[in-house]
């Protein structure tokens, strides 16, 4: 019997959420930005983005299989987390210092690399640390975290401009002062609080019985591959379903990353040239309303637990992918820069339940002592799509889409739209309570 966590500690166990996912919201914020006072062409953007996708496909299956199988004296899953987060902290630091193209896209495959290797084996902790009637719970208090991230990771340049730093000020390269102080919080938040929830919530000892199979069948890089194959093969078939989901919201959320400073540069100032001034008040405009975005998916997913309880994860997850398509089809429309918060509540909601409501659906299918490999694996369904994003948008970006950014949003919309309906087809065989 899986010994019973208070509210609090499911808390203080995801704060390394805060974090990790604060990271991720620097680079979804300012790498295209930076991308562009680098000099990058607008339709080459996704290829530079690539390394995200990369990384994920190939480490975090084979890190979930590691870490399934890993007997060290501090857990399964702590030694990768950590190793993860003190990477991602080293490149956070660097990453706004590039002084060219090549070195800020290297960078960000090192820094999506460390990213990857913590993400699965923290979300696997988490699984091994909640029964199955508090897992929900967990992993949408992880949803809450990623908001509250993120909110706060795209508001940091704002919050310096308003305490008085110059929003102008860059250094040679073009890249602002604002966005090297952000980056820096970044690298700090990132180690200390996953530091925090792996100390105060450590993992659970193994059993004398766990301890001594996963000794005799020793880890191996080679014996982690073959464990992703036969898991790939012997993948239940709610989880293939779900694929199909997940392939649609995540083209649609990588696109609207990619091209939403560029759009909004386009529909508010009139401008498409990186090194303007209109570009750099769009970059800005991008981070409020990403942070609006991000708190509503915060508040969101706190609201999604008793939701999902009543009406199950499949339909609480198409009706937020609804609402976010719906809300990004309206913005390239959108000339006002108050209005734009409007949409946002909807991509606030997809938000939330994309951070949440899969891994709900996902833990109800998949066997507990498998949750590190299929955690990894799952990830495959974010990162693929990702990759066909990155490989298919230069092909019609200029010859469908006129080389205007704001077209993508209307890309984005209706494939989020198309998850919904897949989603639906997924199943919903467990409606399970969400217990604290």
């Amino acid at each position: 019997m899986m010994p019973r966590l208070s509210l609090a500690r499911i808390v203080e166990m995801n704060l390394g959420f805060l974090g990790l996912q604060f990271s991720f919201g620097l680079q979804q914020a300012n790498m295209a930005p930076i991308y562009g006072y680098l000099g990058a062409d607008e339709a080459s953007l996704p290829l530079l983005w690539l390394a995200g996708p990369m990384t994920g496909l190939i480490v975090q299956p084979l890190i979930g299989a590691l870490s399934d199988r890993t007997t060290s004296r501090l857990g399964r899953r702590t030694p990768y987390v950590l190793v993860g987060a003190i990477l991602c902290s080293l490149c956070l630091l660097a990453m706004p210092y590039s002084p060219t193209l090549w070195v800020a896209a290297s960078l960000l495959w090192i820094l999506d690399a460390a990213n990857n290797v913590t993400m699965e084996p923290y979300r696997a902790y988490v699984g091994d640390r909640l029964g199955e009637d508090q897992r929900p719970t967990g992993f949408l208090i992880q949803a809450a975290f990623t908001g509250l991230a993120q909110t706060l990771s795209y508001l940091a340049p704002s919050l310096l401009v308003w305490w008085g730093m110059n929003k102008d000020a860059v250094d040679a390269n073009g890249i602002p002062d604002i966005t090297r102080i952000a980056f820096v919080v970044g690298a700090v938040l990132s180690l200390s609080t996953i530091l925090w929830s792996v100390l105060r919530v450590p993992e659970l000892p193994l059993s004398a019985e766990q301890r001594a199979a996963m000794q005799a069948d020793r880890v191996t890089l080679g014996g982690a591959v073959r464990d992703v194959v036969a898991a790939i093969r012997d993948m239940p078939p709610a989880m293939r379903r779900l694929g199909v989901a997940m392939l649609c919201q995540w083209y649609a959320m990588f696109a609207y990353w990619q091209f939403i400073a560029f759009a909004l540069a386009r529909s508010l100032h009139g401008t498409s040239d990186a090194a303007s001034q209109g570009f750099r008040d769009a970059a800005l405009t991008v981070g409020q309303i990403g942070a609006f975005y991000n708190a509503i998916a915060f508040v969101g997913a706190l609201a999604l637990v008793p939701v999902t309880r009543r009406y199950g994860a499949r339909t609480v997850h198409a009706a937020c992918l609804v609402a976010s398509g719906a809300a990004m089809l309206t913005i390239p429309g959108i000339a006002s820069e108050g209005w734009l918060y409007l949409p946002m509540i909807g991509i606030g909601l997809g938000w939330a339940s994309m951070m949440g409501n899969p891994y709900v659906m996902l833990t109800d299918t998949v066997p507990p002592a498998k949750f590190g490999i299929y955690m990894g694996i799952f990830n495959m369904f974010i990162v693929i799509p990702m990759m066909i994003e990155s490989l298919t948008v230069p092909l019609f970006y200029r010859p469908l889409l006129g080389g205007d950014a704001r077209g993508m949003l209307y890309v984005a919309g209706a494939l989020m739209v198309a998850g919904a309906v897949a989603t639906l087809r997924v199943g919903d065989r467990n409606k399970r309570s969400v217990a604290t």
